[in-house]
């Protein structure tokens, strides 16, 4: 799917087709449609009927086996927790390793692991059945643990011909360098906070407005979270930042340990950026609705706390998938932001 903020990135892309790179990777904000695009162009690069605007045709016997999740020349590789429902053979999908039953007993993986990536070199090493490409989809990039990461790179090192990646990533401080590389960057950058918010409310969001900023402006995590009909995480977590003391901080951490912590820090990101905008410039951007909370925040903690707030966070964030204990990860979250508001 291309959506509206989308169209002007794919006219772009299309001027990359006569000489295709053998692996582009499309880096953006999460929750702006990437995966969805990256699809498309998929489909596209196998469609035996490309329209003028390098659009899929859908109707060809190439479109009607990649909408069926079994194109014998497209294969997606992301982690099992991504997955809707378990992959049927051969329907084109890399899932990762285990019988029905370890999946069954195991919590769907959260990384693309190394057996994902040597599955794909029988599908790499035999003709295509169209006389086209070979296209393999690989997203959240970042995903990759670091054997899988190292699988690929070889990969790309020696790319089989007529094999196209398309790689999309939330964060590229997140990949290897020698992946990035070997890589063609594609930006999709954030819509503009108009053509999102008119998008959220055509898809009939209520109070769309501050689902959108709440997510950073991110229309498809918005629109999930509207959906979703619950800000309890967030709001137990915005309630103990805009009131924070030592004995509340080890009391929510037991409950906030429950929730994805790269979101968890995500939001406090987005509350110190406000804090700080409101200290040196009296706006708020993300959480409108603290507005008075973040305020009176602003006019007793110390800029020179703030910032350095501020990159704990960014640290915090780079090891937010892989704590060695929730619990303690959150606990530490509060107490420094504690520390910050209530210095000694």
């Amino acid at each position: 799917m291309i959506y509206p903020w989308q169209q002007s990135a794919w006219t772009q892309l299309q001027a990359m087709r006569e000489r295709l790179p053998h692996a582009i990777l499309f880096h953006g904000p999460a929750g702006i449609g990437k995966a969805g695009f990256i699809e498309a162009f998929a489909q596209s690069l196998l469609c035996e009927n490309v329209q003028p605007d390098g659009q899929a045709c859908g109707s060809c016997a190439s479109c009607g086996w990649f909408l069926q999740h079994n194109h014998p020349d497209y294969r997606r590789v992301r982690p099992e927790a991504l997955e809707d429902e378990p992959a049927a053979e051969g329907d084109g999908v890399e899932g990762g390793e285990g019988d029905k039953k370890s999946k069954s007993t195991k919590a769907p993986s959260k990384e693309i692991k190394i057996e994902q990536i040597r599955n794909l070199a029988d599908f790499m090493n035999i003709s295509t059945h169209r006389q086209g490409l070979r296209v393999v989809v690989l997203y959240p990039a970042e995903a990759l643990n670091m054997p899988a990461s190292n699988a690929l790179l070889k990969t790309l090192e020696e790319p089989p011909p007529g094999t196209v990646f398309l790689l999309a990533s939330n964060g590229l401080d997140r990949l290897l360098p020698t992946i990035l590389s070997r890589c063609r960057k594609f930006a999709l950058p954030m819509p503009d906070h108009a053509a999102a918010l008119t998008w959220l409310k055509e898809q009939g969001v209520p109070d769309a407005d501050s689902w959108l900023r709440e997510e950073g402006g991110a229309p498809l995590a918005a629109l999930d979270k509207a959906n979703g009909g619950s800000r309890e995480e967030l709001d137990t977590l915005l309630g103990f930042l805009a009131r924070p003391n030592v004995e509340s901080a080890l009391r929510q951490a037991d409950k906030l340990s429950k929730t994805p912590l790269a979101s968890l820090v995500s939001w406090q990101q987005r509350w110190l950026y406000d804090l700080l905008a409101s200290k040196l410039a009296g706006t708020v951007r993300y959480y409108p609705r603290y507005q008075k909370e973040l305020a009176a925040l602003a006019g007793n903690v110390h800029t020179a706390n703030l910032l350095r707030a501020i990159k704990s966070a960014n640290e915090r964030r780079a090891v937010a998938d892989h704590p060695l204990s929730a619990k303690l990860f959150v606990e530490d979250m509060l107490l420094d932001y504690t520390a910050c508001c209530n210095p000694a």
